[in-house]
């Protein structure tokens, strides 16, 4: 799809994920490294646990399909191979990760796309602070939201802040050579994780300037003033989502949802006929009390730990209910949807393991353009020469 771009890559783990996504549309991605190598390198986990950049699993995943070539961008030297390389390419990405001069590249060459990933972008009080994921989550409102409301904030595992940041990048990057289909010239795309991780709390942020409630922390859902709405329920396996909310577009699930759990005798019918279109109205106004809120998510509740994420998942198929399932890292790996459209890639890497890599593969298909296989993440410096033939002739 992509197959005819030149795409440069000059960051480390903070900004991988957007010259990735460009990777699996096709394009030629040139991951620019350090001597001793990208920092990504250096970032765990480690495939059997042993340290070598060669094993880092952060950086094989943000980087398979890119070819890496090694300069020192410390010195003129460095800095003139990066010159001689985007002055045929269309994507710089950048993170502040090594020191390039974006408006010089695109004055020598006027078609570039140049996109740069910061914290909280180029101007204002904070464009110089140090960052990391979990200063941009608290800067972002995502912690307001996460955790458990009886202690502070809980930050995701994994981080995400910034991979939130690189889709943006990424499509940034192709609105902008959309754009230079017409007018000829690139521009300069800037992202700010701060704003990007503020769009994933899913508008909580607009919530009191806009006359709302203030949404607080929970476990498992969110609160928001005295009503707890929850959005995570223990099955007989595991766990599932189900959506009990209501309004004139909610609501109807949710009648549907109760009409089934009084069939199966956890309810009676006075509980199965409440006013779910307008109970979010009778819980603010004092009519419904909370108390009975409460005894009807126990209800729920109940009905949920009988049953398995199967049993549950087919019956919103067949009932039309909001319900599916909380998948675990083996449910993901045994999925019969994703074995059907053959989306895992078994890749070969004698460096990680003596067996092929079971790894996710590339998102999209096309009827026009054959399927990208993205193959292992690059040994340091292993393209150096094959780019250099490739891209300069030389």
């Amino acid at each position: 799809m992509l197959g005819t771009y030149r795409v440069i890559d000059l960051t480390d783990e903070r900004g991988n994920l957007a010259a990735a996504i460009l990777t699996g549309l096709g394009a030629d991605v040139v991951l620019v490294e350090p001597p001793d190598g990208s920092a990504g390198r250096r970032r765990g986990p480690f495939a059997g646990d042993i340290v070598d950049p060669e094993r880092s699993l952060t950086f094989w995943g943000w980087n398979r399909g890119k070819r890496s070539i090694v300069a020192d961008l410390t010195t003129a030297d460095g800095q003139g191979v990066l010159a001689e390389l985007c002055a045929g390419a269309d994507v710089v990405f950048e993170c502040g990760a090594v020191p390039v001069d974006l408006a010089a590249l695109r004055a020598a060459n006027p078609a570039l796309v140049t996109v740069s990933i910061t914290p909280f972008g180029s101007t204002g009080p904070k464009a110089d602070w140090p960052a990391t994921d979990l200063t941009v989550q608290a800067a972002g409102c995502q912690l307001a939201i996460s955790g458990d409301e009886d202690r502070a904030p809980l930050r995701t595992t994994v981080p995400q802040t910034f991979s939130h940041a690189c889709t943006d990048a990424a499509w940034g990057a192709l609105a902008a050579l959309a754009e230079r289909a017409v007018s000829g010239r690139g521009q300069h795309v800037e992202i700010s994780a701060q704003r990007s991780v503020m769009q994933a709390t899913q508008s909580y942020s607009l919530a009191v300037p806009l006359g709302g409630g203030a949404a607080e922390r929970k476990s498992g859902g969110v609160k928001a003033g005295a009503i707890d709405v929850r959005l995570r329920w223990p099955c007989k396996d595991g766990f599932v989502s189900v959506t009990f909310l209501f309004g004139a577009s909610i609501g109807p699930f949710t009648r549907r949802l109760m009409e089934w759990v009084y069939e199966e005798g956890f309810c009676d019918e006075a509980t199965r006929d409440k006013d779910w279109l307008g109970y979010t109205n009778l819980l603010y106004s004092g009519e419904e009390p909370i108390s009975e809120f409460d005894r009807v998510k126990d209800i729920i509740g109940e009905f949920c730990k009988d049953r398995t994420k199967a049993e549950l998942l087919q019956a919103a198929c067949d009932r039309m209910l909001l319900i599916a399932p909380v998948a675990t890292t083996h449910d993901v790996l045994t999925s019969a949807q994703f074995e059907a459209r053959d989306y895992f890639d078994d890749v070969p890497d004698e460096a990680l393991s003596e067996v092929p890599v079971h790894a996710p593969g590339t998102w999209w298909r096309s009827s026009a353009v054959p399927q990208v296989r993205l193959g292992r993440a690059p040994r340091l410096g292993e393209h150096t020469d094959e780019v250099r033939e490739d891209w300069l002739g030389t």
